[in-house]
């Protein structure tokens, strides 16, 4: 079974990417939902103090990581794509990287050994499709491209680190997500015969 973090800022595509994965693939993947939605949407609070922000960071963490080991106890589970993985949270963390790993008990090399990949998909500036849509969402063009950079820092030194540029088209984007995917996949994943991304 291989674990694989679809991850970028705010507004990158990354839902409706797992969207299609979700449609397309076979039974052998699972695509897991982001647990930043599960809590916010279920109204967990999101104030702007420190100390909101750090409580909220280590209970995405706990649900991510839960998440994952629900997926992982299913012997027909042989790709588990991730609404982005546990390192995200330190982009959003109000500290440096420090604080966020003491606070988990945790380390860099712990978290990059859950994941056999990281695709980041990269968030477009706001000529170039960026959007409010989902309500969740609250942060403007330069927030979301300030996260997004964050994140790409925390990866960087994954070995299987693949990062997909903002596209002009969306459609283009997607189906470069998809390559990789099928690339990074098990043999014994493959798209549904009446599929095409």
């Amino acid at each position: 079974m291989r674990k694989v973090v679809v991850t970028g800022g705010p507004g990158a595509g990354k839902t409706a990417l797992l969207e299609t994965v979700r449609r397309h693939f076979c039974e052998h993947v699972v695509v897991l939902p982001e647990a930043a939605s599960i809590l916010y949407g279920g109204g967990f609070p999101r104030n702007p103090d420190a100390a909101t922000q750090r409580a909220a960071q280590r209970a995405i963490y706990h649900v991510q990581r839960e998440l994952e080991e629900i997926a992982e106890a299913h012997a027909d589970t042989h790709l588990v794509l991730c609404d982005r993985g546990t390192l995200d949270g330190i982009a959003y963390w109000p500290e440096g990287p420090d604080t966020w790993f003491r606070d988990l008990g945790t380390s860099l090399e712990a978290e990059y050994a859950r994941y056999y990949a990281v695709i980041h998909l990269r968030t477009p500036a706001k000529r170039n499709g960026y959007n409010h849509q989902n309500p969740l969402r609250i942060e403007s063009a330069n927030q979301a491209a300030a996260i997004d950079q964050r994140i790409a820092e925390i990866w960087s030194k994954h070995p299987r680190r693949l990062v997909i540029e903002a596209q002009d088209e969306f459609i283009q984007k997607v189906k470069r997500a998809i390559e990789l995917i099928r690339e990074l996949a098990p043999n014994c994943v493959h798209l549904r015969a009446e599929a095409s991304p």
